[in-house]
């Protein structure tokens, strides 16, 4: 009967704990970091922004943007771009890293970058022709997705 109890117990607080963790509201873009902010008005200028969102997960907070032609950005808590998904149009040439645009334009000319997200380990762009590439932080290509 303890033992059923103690298991009851740790479930509950599990669920409170997720529960708690999943806390996403929609605030004014003012409350973004200041390097977000430049970074909108570096890169997006010319475009409306629908929405702001601050994530809340257990252990960190991002940023989601979604501007009203349907392109979003993440931010990290830092105010680093974490994701940048341009649905209609291509990410921008200033934000993607050198060596991807080198290895995307000489191996797929014809291509428009469509996405480009980074974490800790690596970055994705996702293309026009809807491949998906992967490189590691010295920009070394390690995986081609179709």
């Amino acid at each position: 009967m303890k033992k059923l109890f103690f298991i009851t117990l740790a479930i509950l607080s599990l669920s409170f704990t997720t529960a708690k963790a999943d806390n996403d509201r929609v605030i004014s873009k003012e409350k973004l970091p200041a390097n977000t902010l430049q970074f909108i008005s570096t890169h997006f200028a010319g475009l409306k922004i629908s929405y702001v969102k601050e994530e809340r997960d257990l252990f960190e907070k991002n940023y989601q943007v979604v501007f009203t032609d349907g392109t979003k950005l993440e931010f990290q808590r830092n105010g680093e771009w974490k994701e940048i998904d341009c649905r209609y149009s291509q990410v921008p040439a200033a934000i993607i890293p050198e060596a991807i645009k080198k290895y995307v334009s000489e191996h797929y000319p014809n291509e428009k970058c469509l996405q480009i997200d980074h974490d800790r380990n690596d970055y994705e762009v996702k293309l026009s022709n809807r491949l998906e590439l992967t490189f590691d932080k010295k920009f070394n290509i390690i995986d081609i997705d179709d």
